[in-house]
């Protein structure tokens, strides 16, 4: 098969479709014949020899894809060979095929086009098990999202709106904050020019938000502390503002907050199925109403992957990008 193949560490360019090995697949696992995949960050630091695989994935990129299943292990009872699905990924995407674990893949949406499929595993099953499976959020309470216009973003605008929360974001451009007003975002904050801190506190009567989701770090950590109402959930989930913070701790004390973090890929395949099953039974239904629909900035061919991973790093997207095969 041909697969996007890292020729070594470096910038997007050592990116080459190559001839490799067919993946074999295990007795718990199918095989997905893929028809497209998406990019994510986490690509982008594989690429840069940052962000290694989990001993047993594939070395190739790719952490979500969708396709048609060409072939079933033998404990594998709910899929069957031409069954159209989507899947969340440890590696491997960016091929002709691949093999996954048979408790993470998903049926794909009703309504929602094959190529188009690729664009949730990862955000979806990032999002629902971060700020909603572990920090709880609910109903009633308020959620800001740093990078609104991302992949994650979109998607986490439009699910905790259909939800009952009420969504204020930061993005950089006056293109991205109309794109998600138009998605349901509450209150859109240029970061830019304007002081996040300060306009969380004006548009919540002082108290702060409830819960919010930072791709960041270090340098929004302090700020995303003084931005949390009492009882206040901070959920890290990138650290593209550096690694190393330092935090004023009376803070947490006074309000009561928590500070979580957490990956997806390095999550054992137990923990993975579970979150796979709480997705499909909580946001699928969601999906299939029209309340969450996928937001695709544009679609590269596997042959121009390197095309696909200068726009995600120069962040003038606006939602997911995806790459198909060839």
């Amino acid at each position: 098969m041909k697969a996007v193949v890292i020729t070594s560490p470096g910038g997007p360019d050592v990116l080459q479709l190559q001839q490799v090995n067919d993946p074999q697949i295990k007795d718990d696992e199918v095989l997905i014949k893929v028809a497209a995949t998406a990019v994510n960050r986490a690509d982008t630091n594989q690429r840069q020899g940052k962000y290694p695989p989990p001993k047993g994935a594939s070395e190739h990129l790719g952490l979500e894809c969708s396709g048609t299943i060409e072939a079933v292990g033998s404990r594998v009872s709910r899929w069957k060979i031409g069954d159209q699905v989507c899947a969340l990924l440890s590696g491997g995407g960016y091929a002709e095929k691949v093999a996954v674990p048979a408790a993470q893949v998903f049926p794909v949406p009703d309504g929602i086009s094959l190529t188009d499929a690729a664009a949730f595993p990862e955000v979806a099953c990032t999002v629902w098990s971060t700020i909603f499976m572990t920090s709880r959020l609910s109903p009633g309470e308020s959620l800001l999202v740093h990078g609104g216009s991302s992949g994650i973003g979109t998607f986490a605008i439009q699910i905790a709106k259909h939800l009952g929360i009420r969504v204020l974001i930061t993005a950089g451009s006056e293109e991205k904050l109309a794109a998600c007003r138009d998605l349901g975002a509450d209150v859109c904050i240029n970061y830019k020019s304007e002081d996040f801190v300060a306009r969380v506190k004006e548009e919540t009567d002082g108290k702060g938000v409830d819960v919010i989701l930072d791709c960041l770090g270090a340098s929004y950590f302090q700020r995303n502390l003084d931005s949390l109402n009492f009882d206040g959930r901070l959920f890290i989930i990138g650290l593209m503002g550096g690694a190393k913070a330092e935090m004023n701790l009376p803070t947490l004390f006074a309000k009561r907050l928590t500070v979580q973090a957490a990956g997806l890929r390095y999550r054992t395949p137990e923990n993975k199925a579970a979150i796979v099953k709480e997705v499909e039974k909580n946001v699928w239904p969601a999906i299939a109403a029209g309340k969450v629909k996928p937001i695709v900035s544009k679609v590269f061919p596997f042959s121009v992957a390197a095309e696909a991973h200068k726009l995600i790093e120069s962040s003038q997207h606006i939602g997911k990008i995806l790459l198909v095969p060839s």
